[in-house]
């Protein structure tokens, strides 16, 4: 039968145990390591097309990416979706292979063809069995020379973007984005988002042959391999399927102006449960020298789960669940912005407080603490991104969208960790200002329109 001096003995030595715990701190991280670039061998062809080669890692596959410099941004006020209407024709196979032979040939070689395009960038790009990466190569160099640009599959590609179109445009984050960055952007192919169903009506295979022609050749052409792959055989096929490919013209990207109009524009979703926010304004581009320190002051703002606007109307006010901001890149100009799903009672609220984290960081450097935090977690990120083929070539690919030495890469972590708390606020007090932001919120009229107007004070636009 235990004692009362048993006891008090064992809540003693309870309490002492508690203490030393509470008081023992985890261990020290280590140091931040940089991103190393793998040695990679270029050559350059008479015709100017570009391989790059890197030899990575040690699983026995290659990983292939033709990357053709035009996208979205060469299209036309006319013309919004025509290049991905592009990449969805040559799927349809080449003048000497069908869509269904190229499928079968790929998956014989442990690949998959994939064509896409981007804003700045198209691309074919496939991961093979090593001992396959010049059979794989020459195959996707005859669907990329030599589209078969089928007529009798148009209507219905176009049928399914069409559709695709409708699905998107349903939903309030896309016409939230829609209306900003056509405020943003309104005489540049980055603020024509979507098209319409009359414009994908409009487009002929004369059409998607003209875009292709003047835009597509070897001159705006990369080709990366990176993994485990034979040097030799993978320049030799290149020889023999591309160096006799037209030269076309260089790329020139048109470098936007974009418009710091301050707009506020709600767009009516009548019985909407939550409004949908698009809020910012135009910055800086990669090729900025302030571009790594605003890259940090976004995550602490709001583009990490553990940033501050995220933690203010995610965690404490419970206003949304997944608000984020972001820092858009690109060429020469970029655009900062906070979206966010918040209830339709605290749409107001929550902009209050969006601002209130803004104002603050202006004002307040934050914590060494923070920054460290914030820093080590994005770098680590960083650095793992960049761990594999795909994240290699991905990384060569923004270096030549961007116009960017290859130190951008190697010496980023390096420069993220040089950020101070006062570079910070610095930051924010010159980019990121509430009085010059776009709003765009797609959500319940009726009940949201005095709210965001006593919060912003600054008149609608209809």
């Amino acid at each position: 039968m235990r004692t009362l001096l048993t006891y008090v003995l064992i809540l003693t030595f309870s309490v002492t145990v508690l203490t030393a715990q509470e008081k023992e701190q985890p261990p020290k991280g280590g140091e931040p390591k940089g991103f190393t670039l793998p040695e990679k061998e270029i050559v350059e062809f008479d015709n100017g097309l570009t391989l790059v080669m890197v030899p990575y890692g040690s699983i026995p596959k290659a990983t292939i990416q033709f990357s053709i410099k035009t996208g979205n941004i060469d299209e036309k006020e006319n013309q919004v979706w025509l290049a991905d209407l592009m990449a969805d024709m040559l799927k349809e196979g080449s003048t000497t292979k069908s869509a269904k032979q190229i499928a079968d040939d790929m998956a014989g070689m442990g690949g998959n063809l994939n064509i896409g395009v981007g804003v700045h960038t198209s691309y074919l790009s496939s991961s093979v069995l090593y001992e396959f990466a010049p059979k794989a190569i020459t195959l996707m160099a005859d669907v990329l020379k030599n589209p078969k640009w089928p007529v009798e599959e148009l209507d219905r590609l176009k049928n399914d973007m069409k559709r695709n179109l409708s699905v998107r445009l349903a939903g309030p984050q896309a016409q939230a984005s829609r209306d900003f960055f056509a405020a943003i952007y309104p005489d540049h192919p980055y603020g024509r988002v979507f098209p319409t169903d009359a414009m994908i009506d409009s487009y002929s295979v004369e059409d998607i042959k003209k875009f292709y022609d003047s835009n597509f050749g070897a001159l705006r052409t990369t080709i990366y391999v990176a993994g485990n792959f034979d040097a030799k055989s993978v320049k030799e096929a290149i020889e023999s399927s591309l160096t006799d490919w037209k030269k076309g013209e260089p790329s020139d990207y048109a470098i936007a102006q974009p418009v710091t109009n301050a707009d506020v524009k709600i767009i009516d979703r009548p019985g909407a449960p939550q409004s949908t926010i698009y809020y910012g304004l135009p910055v800086i581009g990669p090729s900025s020298e302030d571009y790594i320190a605003l890259d940090v002051t976004n995550s602490i703002l709001g583009g990490s789960f553990a940033s501050r606007i995220t933690s203010n109307i995610r965690e404490d006010k419970g206003y949304t669940y997944s608000p984020y901001s972001n820092l858009k890149d690109n060429y020469k100009t970029g655009v900062w912005y906070e979206a966010a799903d918040v209830t339709t009672e605290h749409t107001g609220a929550a902009l209050k407080e969006i601002v209130k984290e803004i104002e603050i960081l202006q004002n307040e450097p934050p914590s060494q603490e923070e920054m460290e935090g914030i820093i080590n977690y994005e770098s680590g990120i960083y650095v793992l991104q960049n761990s594999t083929p795909n994240g290699i070539i991905g990384q060569l690919i923004f270096l030549d969208t961007h116009d960017l030495d290859e130190s951008f890469l190697t010496d980023k972590v390096k420069n993220m960790h040089a950020v101070t708390p006062e570079k910070v606020s610095e930051m924010t007090q010159k980019y990121i200002q509430p009085d010059n932001m776009t709003l765009i919120v797609v959500g319940d009229k009726a009940k949201i329109e005095n709210q965001i107007q006593e919060t912003l004070q600054k008149p609608l636009k209809q």
